[in-house]
């Protein structure tokens, strides 16, 4: 397992070539300490864990790694089909022109679900499709605690997660300046 910035992982979500819809996510509070644990899972693509927090409010922090190199059945009713939000990977645009694009493409999906009965997991993948998303779906996140999926998947990974609790707590060591100036 090889410990990497969590942005790097994100880069392998985003360059896997898995079905962008298929992805699932479970987040929320870390088990000790501050920052947030979230792992996302794809049946093609395996598991990725992150560990981040916010430096402030325009920089986040943190690590990550692949954590299984597919979903099996004892870790798959562990993310969820349907969940308290949804989450989406995005890429930025190439260039004017591609910004041009999608912003085209997303106002041609609002109007039309604007004008037509529609449900909102229609529109988040219509949405998604027109940014050219790489992935995106259902989450299971808590702002305020650790989701019960959590605990289960720290304890189906605890190796790969005492390792980068080890990690990220150098990165925290490294960020955090204690004390008053």
């Amino acid at each position: 397992m090889r410990v990497r910035d969590w942005q790097d992982i994100l880069e392998d979500v985003m360059e896997s070539n898995a079905n962008p819809g298929d992805w699932r996510a479970v987040g929320g509070d870390r088990a000790n300490g501050i920052g947030e644990d979230i792992y996302f899972g794809h049946p093609d693509a395996g598991v990725y864990q992150l560990k981040t927090y916010a430096k402030n409010p325009f920089e986040v922090q943190g690590v990550g790694s692949q954590v299984a190199r597919r979903i099996d059945d004892d870790i798959d009713p562990l993310f969820p089909n349907d969940g308290s939000g949804i989450f989406g990977v995005q890429q930025g645009p190439e260039d004017e022109d591609d910004a041009k694009e999608k912003a085209k493409n997303l106002e041609t999906v609002l109007e039309t679900h604007a004008d037509a009965p529609t449900s909102p997991q229609a529109l988040l993948e219509d949405m998604m499709d027109a940014m050219d998303s790489p992935a995106y779906g259902p989450m299971e996140f808590d702002h305020h605690d650790r989701p019960d999926q959590m605990t289960e998947l720290t304890e189906t990974f605890e190796e790969a997660e005492e390792l980068l609790d080890a990690e990220f707590e150098d990165v925290i060591e490294e960020d955090v300046e204690r004390g008053f100036y």
